[in-house]
């Protein structure tokens, strides 16, 4: 059963840094594009950043550019989020996502809280 674990998160001050991971489980193959979206309460999930297979191709929102970098670690589908110069607009519940041919996987989400 294909499994996505997430660790790091947590509360900082505004400006501050978080490291967000991300690995799968339940799946020896290698995943076609892993992501991070996150959500606020009474919105939309939204697309955060993604990583494509091999780690050389990425994309970002435009409100992250020049702050987060996505990466794929050195093992298998795992995953990690640098979050820098983080806002108080970063706040939200971030979920760490696989595709997996064809189909979608989900972590359990992490709480990122940005004080002012």
């Amino acid at each position: 059963q294909v499994q996505l674990v997430e660790s790091g998160g947590g509360t900082v001050q505004s400006g501050g840094s978080l490291t967000l991971s991300c690995e799968v489980s339940g799946f020896t193959g290698r995943s076609n594009s892993m992501s991070y979206y996150r959500q606020t309460p009474g919105k939309e999930r939204e697309l955060v950043a993604t990583v494509w297979s091999g780690g050389g191709s990425t994309k970002y929102a435009d409100y992250v550019k020049g702050r987060f970098t996505i990466s794929r670690g050195n093992a298998l589908n795992t995953m990690t989020l640098q979050m820098n110069s983080l806002k108080p607009e970063d706040t939200a519940v971030y979920y760490c996502h696989a595709d997996i041919w064809g189909n979608d996987y989900w972590g359990q989400g992490t709480q990122v809280s940005v004080s002012s």
